[in-house]
Protein backbone atom coordinates (compact mmCIF):
# COMPACT_ATOMS: atom_id res chain seq x y z
CA UNK A 1 0.00 0.00 0.00
CA UNK A 2 1.62 3.52 -1.26
CA UNK A 3 1.89 6.39 1.59
CA UNK A 4 -0.82 7.79 -0.60
CA UNK A 5 -3.56 5.06 0.40
CA UNK A 6 -2.61 4.78 3.68
CA UNK A 7 -3.50 8.49 4.31
CA UNK A 8 -6.37 7.92 2.24
CA UNK A 9 -7.33 4.95 4.40
CA UNK A 10 -6.85 7.26 7.36
CA UNK A 11 -8.97 9.94 6.37
CA UNK A 12 -11.90 7.89 5.75
CA UNK A 13 -11.90 5.85 8.86
CA UNK A 14 -11.34 9.30 10.75
CA UNK A 15 -14.64 10.63 9.23
CA UNK A 16 -16.46 7.43 9.67
CA UNK A 17 -15.62 7.62 13.54
CA UNK A 18 -16.48 11.32 13.81
CA UNK A 19 -19.51 10.54 11.97
CA UNK A 20 -21.31 8.30 14.66
CA UNK A 21 -23.29 10.00 17.40
CA UNK A 22 -20.66 9.26 20.86
CA UNK A 23 -19.46 12.33 22.90
CA UNK A 24 -15.55 13.51 22.20
CA UNK A 25 -14.89 13.21 25.68
CA UNK A 26 -16.11 9.10 25.30
CA UNK A 27 -14.30 8.87 22.49
CA UNK A 28 -11.14 10.13 24.05
CA UNK A 29 -11.62 7.90 27.26
CA UNK A 30 -12.27 4.89 24.45
CA UNK A 31 -8.64 5.98 22.90
CA UNK A 32 -6.99 6.77 26.17
CA UNK A 33 -7.90 3.30 27.12
CA UNK A 34 -6.70 1.01 24.75
CA UNK A 35 -3.29 3.52 23.98
CA UNK A 36 -2.63 2.63 27.85
CA UNK A 37 -3.68 -1.07 27.81
CA UNK A 38 -1.58 -1.41 24.82
CA UNK A 39 1.81 0.34 26.65
CA UNK A 40 1.45 -2.03 29.04
CA UNK A 41 1.40 -5.03 27.11
CA UNK A 42 4.52 -3.81 25.61
CA UNK A 43 6.44 -2.73 29.25
CA UNK A 44 4.92 -6.09 30.04
CA UNK A 45 4.22 -8.71 28.03
CA UNK A 46 4.16 -11.81 30.34
CA UNK A 47 2.54 -9.60 33.02
CA UNK A 48 5.55 -10.70 35.76
CA UNK A 49 5.60 -7.33 36.74
CA UNK A 50 3.92 -5.85 40.40
CA UNK A 51 1.00 -3.32 39.14
CA UNK A 52 3.23 -0.45 40.55
CA UNK A 53 6.09 -1.24 38.70
CA UNK A 54 3.92 -1.15 35.39
CA UNK A 55 2.31 1.42 36.10
CA UNK A 56 5.55 3.44 36.77
CA UNK A 57 6.99 1.92 33.05
CA UNK A 58 3.46 2.73 31.59
CA UNK A 59 3.85 6.20 32.67
CA UNK A 60 7.36 6.39 31.22
CA UNK A 61 6.41 5.17 28.26
CA UNK A 62 3.23 7.23 27.70
CA UNK A 63 5.83 10.35 27.93
CA UNK A 64 8.19 8.60 25.43
CA UNK A 65 5.27 8.53 23.08
CA UNK A 66 4.39 11.78 23.87
CA UNK A 67 7.63 12.98 23.06
CA UNK A 68 8.46 10.96 19.93
CA UNK A 69 4.71 12.43 18.83
CA UNK A 70 5.75 16.35 19.38
CA UNK A 71 9.00 15.74 17.73
CA UNK A 72 7.42 14.07 14.40
CA UNK A 73 5.08 17.16 14.71
CA UNK A 74 7.55 19.57 14.78
CA UNK A 75 9.51 17.84 11.88
CA UNK A 76 6.38 18.01 9.89
CA UNK A 77 6.01 21.54 11.30
CA UNK A 78 9.44 22.76 9.93
CA UNK A 79 9.00 20.93 6.48
CA UNK A 80 6.07 23.07 5.87
CA UNK A 81 7.81 25.92 6.69
CA UNK A 82 10.53 25.47 4.31
CA UNK A 83 8.16 24.29 1.45
CA UNK A 84 6.42 27.66 2.37
CA UNK A 85 9.66 29.58 2.27
CA UNK A 86 11.21 27.70 -0.89
CA UNK A 87 7.64 28.59 -2.87
CA UNK A 88 7.91 31.80 -2.04
CA UNK A 89 11.42 32.67 -3.05
CA UNK A 90 10.12 32.05 -6.68
CA UNK A 91 13.40 29.00 -7.48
Amino acid sequence: MTPEQRRLRARIAANARWSRYMAREDQAYVARTAIFARLERQVDPDNRLSPDQRAALVRNAARQLSARLNAAKARKRARLLRGRRHAGSGQ
